[in-house]
């Protein structure tokens, strides 16, 4: 059993996807962690039928799910590797991952950045932004950590140096999200935490954890690119953000369902976001008046 990491994966309901996550990570015999916040399926029978020690965390959100992850289980590796159910290891990246040992990795690097691929009714997304998105998915146990301060896009933060694996190809498509019922109701969802968010920064009650910087890593361009969208005027930005990405970074070459997905994500979503944002500034105002 490899020394060198361990496997983390949070779970709810996964049974559409699970299986396929954990047969392309079983090869690497690496101990293996799910944390559960109560799947009503077979999600836990298939995590425990490879191996899996299976602990149970009420949801809240995800960094917060996260951090719990990081802080409880009895990790004895020095790195993890913190996946989602829907994702994936390619070949390439079982590869890597298959030669990795802490002893080859130079002292200062503390996190690695894999190249997610993402998939929307079984085709791959290639424009809009989507053809190489780089995400901190593996660092070094006790010194990563989960950005608490965000209710939804979860992100990990380490100190000191990270690298990026761009052949290391982490394969994302949620299974679920076939049914188009299913996206909708899920982002719906995540629109009221990000609508809450957004609020919470308005009244200074959130910072941004990460130093927002055009040129830096992946996780600090997105943090400069969210601190100029946070200030742009409600019902525009949408308009601007699915042009942006529909148009400037082609978008609309990505097939018939992945222009659904590039309107329903970069338009349909951000503006719910916005009429969710108004209605509660409002409703605060009113109560205040009260």
């Amino acid at each position: 059993m490899s020394t060198s990491f361990s496997i983390i994966v949070l779970t709810y309901n996964e049974s559409a996807n699970l299986e396929r996550l954990l047969r392309s990570v079983q090869g690497l015999m690496a101990p293996l962690y799910l944390v559960d916040s109560g799947s009503t399926d077979n999600t836990c029978e298939i995590a425990q039928s490879f191996g899996a020690t299976v602990a149970f965390n009420p949801f809240e959100n995800h960094p917060k799910q996260w951090h719990f992850a990081l802080n409880h289980l009895p990790i004895q590796t020095p790195w993890v590797i913190c996946l989602d159910a829907d994702q994936e290891l390619l070949p390439s990246l079982f590869d890597k991952l298959s030669r990795f040992s802490d002893e080859s990795m130079p002292p200062q690097v503390n996190g690695i950045y894999f190249n997610r691929h993402n998939y929307f009714k079984g085709k791959r997304l290639k424009y809009g932004g989507y053809r190489n998105k780089y995400l901190l998915k593996m660092f070094r146990h006790g010194i990563g950590f989960s950005d608490l301060g965000e209710n939804m896009d979860h992100r990990f933060i380490v100190p000191g140096k990270t690298i990026a694996w761009k052949d290391g190809i982490l394969k994302e498509e949620n299974q679920k999200e076939n049914e188009i019922s299913f996206w909708i109701a899920k982002h719906n969802r995540y629109s009221d935490l990000v609508a809450q968010e957004e609020i919470e920064r308005l009244q200074q009650l959130r910072q941004q954890s990460i130093r927002p910087r055009l040129f830096g890593n992946s996780d600090e361009r997105i943090a400069f690119l969210k601190k100029a969208w946070w200030k742009m005027p409600l019902y525009v930005r949408p308009f601007l953000y699915f042009t942006y990405r529909f148009v400037f970074q082609l978008g609309i070459l990505d097939g018939k369902d992945g222009r659904a997905f590039h309107f329903l994500h970069a338009f349909w979503f951000r503006l719910l976001v916005d009429i969710k944002i108004e209605e509660r500034l409002a409703k605060h105002k009113s109560d205040i008046k009260h």
